[in-house]
């Protein structure tokens, strides 16, 4: 039985249409039983091959049958005309030698009857007597009442026009005196023994060639298909590996062709699905570390305060509230990434000046860098002073905040922060680049991931809600925009925003 999730309303309907009594059960089978075992590829591939070879073998004996046979039939009447034109015109010299179409000009005909013993050769005059039939020379059967001395019976002409052919025999003067019939002995097509055997022998050679084709296609199928269905049951294998929770298993198949391409792009899932994984655990963890670190805070100051060992002054119930606030921050900042995710923010887009944009940021956010002893600055990089892109200029204000924020927390004091705007052909590129703790290589992809901060960032007492990266990541995402970054530890970051100044989709973003 395969793994059903049965659930709800359409759960209480079953294959033929009743209805179920209704119940509030519902199963769900995490793992796929083994499914039914069909024909193998290999044996379809090679079923396949000989196919092909028997239908190209049934193709040329129709076409065979359709042109050939025709053309077969056209030659052997042709060559039996030839022999009956031959035949007349050896007998006309006879004529015109004797003047008479006697049974002596009439034997000139025995040199076509010695061609083939299935030619039947017969002369007749203008008439209609016959003069020769070389069929005589073959049986002396007389008619019942044919008297004595009398020739034997004639051979009984063909009435099908397609079994006979005949030439006319022409005196001096181009007057018919007769005519020369030629057919096939115990045949209606003008066949003879040895062109009825040449063609049964060629349809043989044919049926013979597309049976050891079929063998041939059969044997190529086989070792063909087998080589490529070892890479495709090495890949279902490792699905199945990975389905029973074997993150390592790798197919290993590799190639330039596009079972090659199937495999190397199925190991690169297999990895992301491993890293998204691995990425998950870490993130519950992180989400119980952020939430368990305020409570754990609130519940100790209240349980003192409580227990009298604390004093329920404004200094302490400051230290409940802003863990509270922490807290707020922490869930508002998580709401908004869930709703940039799941496309239920509206981006407001509008023709803003980037320019002015990003300085007054700067310009409002110079203050707290100060506080901080850390040099704030902002660089145009522009030609005219504006750069106008279409963007949502609240959630671009943020973005750029988030970067500005990280760069803050993570610059030691009298280091410098410069946020830089520059245009690149049709994007716009805000860079936020600070000299501060820089990141590794290694946790440089992860560093979007919500709740993610490096092992030396985790050290630091300054450390964010770990959310603000995600966030901006999925702004720029929404402006069709890319994140450029660049780090050295020890160093400093760079952030790059990316955002095309003209926004093509005017449709509601996902």
């Amino acid at each position: 039985m395969s793994a059903r999730f049965v659930t709800g309303r359409d759960a209480q309907t079953d294959e033929g249409g009743s209805e179920r009594p209704s119940s509030s059960r519902s199963s769900w089978n995490t793992i796929k039983p083994s499914p039914k075992r069909g024909r193998p590829y290999s044996t379809s591939l090679t079923l396949g091959f000989a196919m092909t070879a028997i239908m190209t073998a049934l193709v040329l004996v129709v076409v065979l049958a359709m042109v050939w046979e025709g053309q077969f039939m056209a030659y052997t009447r042709q060559n039996m005309q030839s022999i009956a034109d031959s035949t007349a015109a050896s007998i006309s010299e006879a004529y015109q030698r004797t003047g008479e179409l006697d049974e002596t000009a009439a034997a000139a005909a025995e040199g076509a009857s010695s061609l083939s013993s299935d030619i039947v050769v017969q002369v007749v005059d203008a008439d209609g007597n016959v003069l020769y039939d070389d069929t005589w020379a073959r049986s002396t059967t007389l008619s019942p009442d044919a008297a004595e001395g009398a020739k034997p019976v004639p051979a009984t002409v063909p009435t099908a026009q397609e079994a006979l052919v005949t030439s006319q025999i022409l005196d001096g003067n181009g007057s018919v005196i007769g005519e020369v019939r030629l057919w096939a002995f115990g045949s209606e097509a003008l066949l003879t023994k040895s062109d009825a055997s040449f063609r049964s022998n060629s349809y043989g050679a044919i049926a013979t060639a597309a049976a050891i084709a079929a063998l041939l296609a059969c044997v190529i199928g086989y070792f063909v298909s087998r080589g490529m269905a070892q890479p495709i049951q090495r890949i279902t294998s490792t699905a199945k590996q990975i389905r029973n929770g074997d993150l390592t298993a790798r197919t290993g198949v590799t190639g330039a062709d596009e079972i090659g391409q199937l495999g190397e792009t199925f190991d690169d899932m297999a990895t992301t699905i491993e890293r998204d994984i691995k990425l998950e655990h870490r993130l519950t963890g992180d989400v119980a570390h952020e939430l368990r670190t305020p409570l754990m805070a609130m519940q100790a100051t209240v349980e003192a305060m409580q227990d009298g060992v604390l004093p329920a002054d404004d200094e302490h119930l400051e230290v409940v509230a802003s863990e509270v606030r922490r807290l707020s921050r922490l869930i508002d900042a998580m709401l908004k990434l869930s709703r940039l995710e799941n496309g239920t923010t509206e981006v407001k887009v509008e023709k803003t000046d980037m320019v002015y944009l990003v300085r007054s940021l700067v310009s409002a956010q110079h203050q707290l860098f100060h506080e901080r002893g850390l040099h704030l600055r902002f660089v145009d990089e522009t030609a005219h002073g504006e750069l106008y892109a279409d963007v949502d200029p609240d959630l671009i204000r943020e973005a750029i905040v988030n970067l500005m924020s990280n760069a803050m927390r993570y610059t030691n004091a009298d280091g410098w922060v410069k946020v830089s705007l520059r245009q690149d052909r049709s994007d716009v590129l805000v860079s936020v680049q600070d000299t501060g703790i820089g990141i590794a290589k290694e946790d440089i992809p992860q560093t979007f991931s919500r709740f993610w901060r490096s092992d030396v960032s985790r050290e630091r007492v300054s450390g964010g809600l770990g959310v603000g990266l995600a966030i901006t990541k999925e702004i720029v995402d929404k402006h069709n925009g890319t994140i450029l970054v660049e780090s050295e530890l020890g160093k400093g970051t760079t952030f790059t925003l990316r955002i095309p100044q003209r926004r093509e989709r005017k449709e509601k973003d996902r």
